[in-house]
């Protein structure tokens, strides 16, 4: 790992996820853009440190305005997992790997954040996805079902977006700032990445 990157991407990404979770509160968008900052450094460093960034990140917001986040941070710790996985395996500039980062974690964050949200707050977490699980358990749902697929579409759309955002950030940046992200930390590269060369290189979402 570049110790200069893992030392810039710590404070930049907690930074970048309170940035996006506030945004979030205020346009009280159902996505949630506070694991920007998590897939970004995850991205560069690898899992570890994404990890760190995630759940570090759901503390401050914790203590800054949301006590809530703070166990969703288990959340955003796993998205700088998985995140941090696949761009050790295939970089994450290429056009595919953002898309599988959004498939995989639309199912691992509803899976993590439901019990969360259900067994520590009785499913309502003051969220925008809390309007969307009271009409279902209206309906005839159950509390944990309903909790559950109201975050499926909720982060399939963060996490592409997020993951794209990221990835098209990461190609216009120099390749001295994109750590594991080029591809070259030894693993497979898809064919037409970019990549080339020796090796070198909160809820629903993260929050309730």
């Amino acid at each position: 790992m570049n110790h200069r990157l893992a030392a810039a991407c710590l404070p930049a990404g907690i930074l970048i996820n309170l940035l996006g979770g506030g945004l979030n509160q205020w346009l009280e968008s159902p996505i949630f853009l506070d694991s920007v900052g998590t897939i970004l450094a995850a991205a560069v460093t690898g899992p570890w440190l994404g990890a760190a960034v995630g759940f570090l990140s759901n503390v401050a917001m914790g203590f800054l305005n949301n006590p809530v986040a703070v166990p969703f941070g288990i959340v955003n710790a796993a998205i700088g997992i998985v995140v941090g996985l696949l761009s050790r395996w295939r970089g994450f500039v290429d056009p595919l790997t953002p898309l599988w980062a959004a498939l995989i974690l639309t199912i691992v964050c509803p899976l993590l954040a439901t019990p969360i949200a259900v067994y520590l707050f009785g499913g309502v977490t003051g969220g925008y996805l809390d309007r969307f699980a009271t009409v279902m358990v209206a309906s005839g749902y159950q509390i944990f079902s309903s909790a559950f697929l109201v975050r499926i579409p909720a982060n399939f759309a963060d996490k592409l977006v997020s993951a794209y955002l990221v990835a098209g950030c990461l190609r216009l940046s120099p390749s001295g700032w994109r750590g594991m992200a080029d591809g070259k930390s030894g693993g497979p590269v898809p064919a037409g990445d970019g990549a080339s060369g020796p090796e070198g290189r909160g809820d629903g979402g993260s929050g309730p």
